[in-house]
């Protein structure tokens, strides 16, 4: 057997292999004798079947088979032994006048290969890295949302702008049929507060969607639509008040601090409010990161410059998947997958480079920590090891479920590497602000 290669040019090869009978047929020949030992032919005893009866049943299958492993094992020993950064895998060039009874086969593969690049961490133009940090307007709205939701509630004959009116909307035309609570002073303007404000119990209210709510989320949890449709909703909907409560709000003593805090960290209002930023300010960190992730991903990808061998990556494609699929359904995968595969090989790079690695052993305490996390919301905070060690192994059994996790430790494995090789642009702000810079 002999494998040649030849180079078109720095992203596409064609490899050649040269199989001779003497490559496959002494495996052929006892594959033949061992069917020739177990035949059952009528007219024959077993084992004494005539060879030439064996080979003309079963010899091109056994050796198409053989060839095809010998070919397959070949290839990717030669792909690995002259360490070939392919991308895809190798596709067999067609062969009009391929004749299975000649004794020697030359195969031919095309391969793409990997391009060869290097990655600035230090872009012209700095990556922002927000700081969103807890103001004391979103304090002081947390801290009326808590009290609100340990206060007590007291029923009122008709509504007024502090109340909590419960009904039933309805609009039969967009099939809308949705039982909610709703604040009446949530309302956008004063007309929708006026027609709300001394309604009582058994009333028909006309509303219109447009514009009803404050907040156009409100809209899509009340009436119980996607956001999709609530952007665009225009119609009239009838509200049927069922019921009107009040809340007083809970007073900012020890009784509240100690149903928020059982363990009796917080004593005052003051210890409360640091309490609550902390928090806040944990979460908007951790979207926070994220962003700078997806900054960072989409910088690189803007800035380093390589090709690709695309003709190659789209007749892979058309033929990668189960379905087959046209020139025009590949070349339109290729580019929606592009930018994806981009950063793949960045990623790569970088981790090659700066010997950025994932051990087994560390995916499993992240599995574990996830897990713990899982397990405290349901109130088990303190698991034994053997149960989580239990647990874990079975989740990264699931491919899927492993891949996951995986992907989710090396984007934080990447996110600590950029933080201290990259210098960022830094932007203290408010979370309100935060949203409508990255998600405007």
């Amino acid at each position: 057997m002999n494998i040649t290669r030849e180079n078109i040019d720095a992203l596409n090869a064609v490899v050649k292999v040269d199989i001779v009978a003497e490559d496959y047929q002494p495996k052929v020949d006892k594959l033949l004798t061992d069917y020739r030992k177990k035949a059952d032919v009528p007219g024959f005893r077993k084992g004494h079947v005539p060879m030439g009866m064996i080979k003309k049943q079963y010899g091109q299958s056994i050796m198409v088979d053989e060839v095809n492993k010998l070919l397959q094992d070949s290839l990717n020993k030669y792909i690995t032994e002259e360490k070939l950064d392919i991308l895809g895998n190798p596709l067999p060039r067609v062969q009009d006048d391929f004749n299975w009874d000649a004794a020697a086969f030359s195969f031919e593969f095309e391969l793409g290969l990997a391009p060869q690049f290097d990655v600035d961490l230090s872009p012209k133009k700095k990556v922002t890295q927000y700081n969103i940090v807890a103001t004391e307007d979103l304090l002081d709205e947390e801290v009326k949302n808590i009290q609100t939701r340990y206060g007590k509630m007291s029923s009122l004959e008709e509504a007024t702008e502090h109340s909590n009116v419960t009904g039933t909307f309805v609009n039969e035309e967009k099939e809308i049929n949705k039982k909610a609570t709703f604040l009446v002073n949530d309302l956008k303007g004063k007309k929708n507060e006026k027609k709300v404000i001394g309604a009582k119990v058994g009333d028909v209210i006309a509303l219109e969607t447009k514009k009803l709510f404050e907040d156009n989320n409100k809209l899509v949890h009340i009436l119980g639509i996607s956001e999709e449709v609530a952007k665009d909703l225009d119609v009239t909907v009838t509200f049927t008040v069922e019921e009107i409560t009040k809340t007083e709000p809970a007073d900012l003593d020890q009784e509240l601090f100690d149903k928020l805090f059982p363990d009796g960290s917080v004593k005052t209002a003051s210890e409360l409010r640091a309490k609550i930023k902390e928090d806040a300010e944990k979460q908007f960190e951790q979207q926070g990161d994220q962003q700078l992730l997806n900054a960072v991903t989409e910088n690189l990808v803007e800035n380093t410059k390589f090709d690709l061998p695309a003709d190659f990556l789209k007749k892979w494609l058309a033929t990668a998947g189960e379905k087959p699929l046209t020139a025009e359904e590949a070349a339109a995968e290729f580019e929606k997958s592009e930018k994806g595969l981009r950063y793949q090989l960045i990623e790569g790079k970088i981790m090659k480079d700066n010997d950025i690695k994932l051990e087994y052993a560390e995916l499993v305490d992240y599995a574990k920590g996830f897990i713990r996390t899982q397990m405290a919301q349901f109130g088990n905070m303190n698991p034994e090891e053997k149960e989580l060690d239990d647990i874990a192994g079975r989740i990264l059994q699931n491919q899927e479920e492993a891949q996951k996790l995986q992907s989710q430790l090396i984007s934080q494995k990447l996110l600590a590497f950029y933080k201290e090789n990259m210098k960022f642009k830094t932007k203290e702000v408010s979370y309100q602000e935060f949203v409508k810079e990255v998600y405007k």
